[in-house]
C-alpha cells in the first residue's frame, strides 16, 4: 500500500517557504557563477576545444562520411567577439551545471510531496538529466554538422562565395543545441503527467497524427531559418521523442480503453 505521508516533520509557514526558495535561488545562481567564471577563463578550450569543433573538417561527423567541410567564420561587428564570449560561456555553464541545479529544486519541492509522488518526480528529475544531456549530443553530434554541411554547400549561383558571420554561427549552435536539450525533457515531463493519470499511453497513439502536424509547426518555429530541410532535421529526433513517450507512458485502465472504443 502506498505510503501519503509528506516527508516534513512540521508544517512549514509562508516565510519558511519563501526562506527556503530564496536559499535555492541564492545556491543556483552561486553554480551558474563558479561555473560562468571558469569557462570564461578557459576561453580557447571552449571555442576551440568545443564550440567551433563542428565547423572544421576533422569533425568526427564529417570524417565519419568522408566529406570535407571549407567553412569559413568572420566577425563584422567590433564588441561581437566579446558579448559571443560571454553569451556562449553562461550558457555552458547552465549546460554543466544543470543536474546541480535539478538537485537544487528537487531538495526544494521534495518536502511538500507525498511518498508516491517523491518517487516518482524523483524518477522524472533523473530521467529529464539524461534526457537533457542525450538531446544535447544528438544537437551537437548530428544536427549541427548536417546543417553545416548543408548550408555551406548551398549557392543561389557559383559567383556568391559563402562567408558566415561569427554571430550567424552562435545562434544557429545555441538554437539546435541548447534547444534541442530543452526538448528532449518531454517525455520526462509525460511520464509525471502519466502517473498521475492525467496522459495515458492509449491517448498518445490516439493523437499520434495531431502531434506530427504540431511538431512539425514547431520545429518550423524553433529553426532559426526556416527552410524546410532544417525543420525536417529538427522534427525527425522530436517525432522519435513522441514515440519514446509512448513506451514509457503508463496504459489506461479497462474501463476508460472499453470507454473510448464505445465512443469511437
Amino acid at each position: 500500500m502506498k505510503t501519503t505521508t509528506r516527508n516534513n516533520s512540521k508544517e512549514m509557514s509562508f516565510w519558511d517557504h519563501l526562506e527556503e526558495l530564496r536559499g535555492t535561488i541564492f545556491r543556483s545562481v552561486l553554480i551558474i557563477m563558479v561555473l560562468f567564471t571558469a569557462g570564461f577563463f578557459l576561453k580557447e578550450r571552449l571555442f576551440d576545444g568545443v564550440i567551433l569543433r563542428p565547423a572544421r573538417s576533422d569533425f568526427w561527423f564529417y570524417r565519419l562520411l568522408g566529406v570535407n567541410l571549407d567553412l569559413e567564420l568572420i566577425n563584422i561587428d567590433i564588441a561581437a567577439q566579446f558579448f559571443t564570449h560571454i553569451k556562449v560561456t553562461f550558457i555552458c555553464a547552465v549546460v554543466v551545471g544543470f543536474p546541480l541545479l535539478c538537485w537544487e529544486i528537487w531538495k526544494f519541492v521534495a518536502p511538500g510531496l507525498y511518498e508516491n509522488e517523491r518517487k516518482t518526480v524523483r524518477k522524472a528529475f533523473g530521467l529529464g538529466a539524461v534526457l537533457f544531456y542525450l538531446g544535447i549530443a544528438v544537437g551537437y553530434f548530428i544536427v549541427m554538422p548536417v546543417l553545416l554541411y548543408f548550408f555551406n554547400g548551398y549557392q543561389v549561383s557559383s559567383s556568391v562565395e559563402n562567408t558566415f558571420a561569427l554571430t550567424s554561427y552562435i545562434s544557429i549552435f545555441t538554437s539546435m543545441v541548447f534547444l534541442m536539450g530543452l526538448l528532449f525533457e518531454f517525455p520526462s515531463v509525460l511520464a509525471v503527467l502519466s502517473h498521475f493519470g492525467l496522459v495515458t499511453r492509449e491517448h498518445m497513439r490516439k493523437f499520434r497524427r495531431h502531434a506530427i502536424v504540431v511538431i512539425l509547426i514547431l520545429a518550423a518555429v524553433l529553426t532559426p531559418t526556416g527552410d524546410p530541410f532544417t525543420m525536417l532535421v529538427v522534427a525527425l529526433p522530436l517525432y522519435l521523442l513522441y514515440e519514446f513517450s509512448i513506451m514509457i507512458c503508463k496504459p489506461a485502465a479497462a474501463e476508460e480503453v472499453e470507454e473510448d472504443a464505445v465512443s469511437e
